[in-house]
Parts: structure tokens; sequence; C-alpha cells
């Protein structure tokens, strides 16, 4: 039998997760120029690409309800996904997709959407928020926070058809973790109760420097050169310090409690990594895993590495016990 796994290419970490090293070298040789090359229109045409049109159905799980709907938004009604895993009250999750605050959307997140509800055990609602560069910071904060809001005074209400209890929790992956911390630090301003955050490598501190910014800065499916292309979209020409883009910033004191899950060969583990330590401090229960061998993105690449699929099921049973009940501790 002829091994046919692509060899690794020298300049990356011989410890890269090797099944994800074979993505990387697959999506190196399909030629297409760097995102932050492309426009915004071709680049979220690419992401689809990769995220729906190469996704497998049969790998998509199946849930009792899967429905399209609209939730109030800074400006006006904003589209979103509600994702129910069984009848009966559950937690309710508001979801922000990642994608730089640029790319993405209902579709792009719909495979981790339904596997949060399904291994939580817990409604989603994913939010189909204003982007960047038509929408620029911070209509993206302003959306969030809107449908958070509304989220979390109807969720109680079983005609809406939202988990169905006061239970109510925030996720987000990269540009969408930031966003939930953004969320979980204004809930905690305004007095509103709110049961969690599920921050997977989060974008927390576009004003710092960190090794992890030069140690990863290329062949790890993200890049800093999209980085910065991703910030100019969304921000160009703010204060890099303010909270609402740069959440490290902010005060942490009394936020829900978090699971902050970043990756070993990611840009953004170290403002992770430190937005978790910052929480510890504060006092604020959390769990933070550090994935070996991984990289950006791998949320949704379970199904290209078993690697990548435990770091998933061990991120959501953890995010599980804080819906449940049962906090991790400080």
């Amino acid at each position: 039998m002829t091994d046919t796994t692509p060899a690794l290419d020298p300049a990356l970490d011989p410890s890269l997760d090797p099944e994800l090293a074979g993505l990387l070298a697959f999506l190196a040789q399909a030629g297409h120029p760097p995102m932050w090359q492309q426009t915004p229109a071709d680049a979220r045409r690419g992401f689809r690409v990769l995220t729906v049109d190469l996704l497998d159905p049969a790998l998509v799980p199946q849930l009792a309800e899967v429905r399209d709907t609209t939730v109030p938004g800074g400006a006006g009604e904003l589209r979103a996904r509600v994702y129910r895993p069984s009848a009966g009250p559950l937690p309710t999750i508001v979801v922000f997709h990642g994608g730089g605050w640029v790319i993405g959307d209902l579709d792009t997140h719909d495979l981790t959407c339904r596997t949060l509800a399904r291994d939580c055990e817990a409604v989603v609602v994913s939010v189909d928020y204003r982007l960047a560069p038509e929408h620029p910071f911070p209509a993206a904060v302003e959306d969030a926070l809107a449908a958070a809001r509304w989220v979390a005074e109807q969720a109680g209400t079983p005609e809406v058809g939202l988990g169905g209890t006061g239970v109510v929790a925030v996720a987000g992956d990269s540009a969408g973790g930031n966003l939930a911390a953004v969320v979980a630090q204004t809930f905690r301003d305004e007095g509103r109760d709110l049961a969690g955050q599920l921050l997977i490598y989060p974008a927390t501190d576009v004003a710092g420097d960190y090794p992890s910014l030069v140690e990863n800065a290329e062949g790890y499916f993200l890049d800093t050169a999209t980085m910065v292309w991703f910030l100019e979209q969304y921000a160009a020409g703010a204060d890099a310090s303010d909270p609402r883009l740069s959440p490290l910033r902010g005060d942490v004191a009394g936020v829900a409690p978090a699971v902050v899950v970043v990756a070993q060969f990611d840009p953004l583990r170290d403002s992770g990594t430190a937005y978790a330590r910052k929480l510890e401090a504060a006092g604020v229960p959390v769990e933070l895993r550090t994935f070996a061998g991984l990289i950006h993105g791998f949320v949704d690449m379970g199904r290209h590495s078993r690697g990548a699929q435990a770091a998933v099921e061990e991120t959501f049973a953890l995010f599980r016990s804080v819906l449940h009940g049962e906090h991790p501790e400080g």
C-alpha cells in the first residue's frame, strides 16, 4: 500500500497533529490566494466552500428541531437559527460565529451549533450579526448585545420556543468569542444573569503583542497577515484598547463562569490564555484548556482529525457541566 499522506511542511512543527497537517497541505495545494489578498466577498465564498460545500451530510447531527427565525439587532432584525436537541425545558446558549467579523454566517457554523446543542443538552440560538467592512465596529457588538438581551428576556417564556428556563449562556469562536466576552462583561454591568461563557480561541486583545503571534504567524490556517486584514476591515481607526474591541482591557470581576479553550498552533493562543488568567485572578470560575497539536478553527475540524474531535468533545462536556449547575472551580 502506498502512503499518500502529504509530507509535513518542514517549516511547521513536527508536533502538529498529523491529520491537520494533511488538511493544511490539501489547502495549500489548492492554490488559492491567501485571504488577506482577497476581497471580503471572495473570502466569504471560499470559507463557505470549506465549511459547507465540502461537508458530508452524513456527519451532520440530527436534532429534534432546527428552525430559522429572526432576533433583534442593533439596527433592525437579524437572521438567526434555533437548534433544539430534545423536548422539555433546557438551558439556552446564544452563539456568535467566528470569521474575523468579516466572514462566516449561520451555515458556516451549522455543524458546530448542532454539535453544541446535542453535547451540551441545550437550545442554541445562532445569531447572524452584521459583518464588516459594510458594517464596521461597533455594529457586531451592538447586534450581539441586542440579540443576547432579547434571548435573556424571552428564554423562560415557553411560547417563544427557546430553552424555556432562565438559564442563558453565551458562546463563540474567534471573533465570536470576542463578542461573547463583551456580552458577558456588559451583562455584568447591567445586572443581568448569565450562566456561563464558552470562549473558543477567542480574540481578546487586538492591541497586545504576544509570542504566539510570532511563533504561529504563518502556516497554521489563521495567519497574522489575515488577522491584520480582518482588523482593517472591522475596526480601522478604532481605539484598540476599547474593551468592546479588546475585552482583555476591560474589567472582568463578577462576570459569568467561563470555559476558555485555545490551540497550541494558533496566533490567538496567548491572548486567549491571558484572558483566562485574568478571569482566574479576578475570582471568576474558569476552566482553561490548551490543546496540543491543534490549530485555529479546530472546532469545525473533527471530521478531519481525531485529535480535533476529542478536543471538541472535551470542550463541550466542560461547558455542559457549567450549564447544568456544576460550575468549574476557579
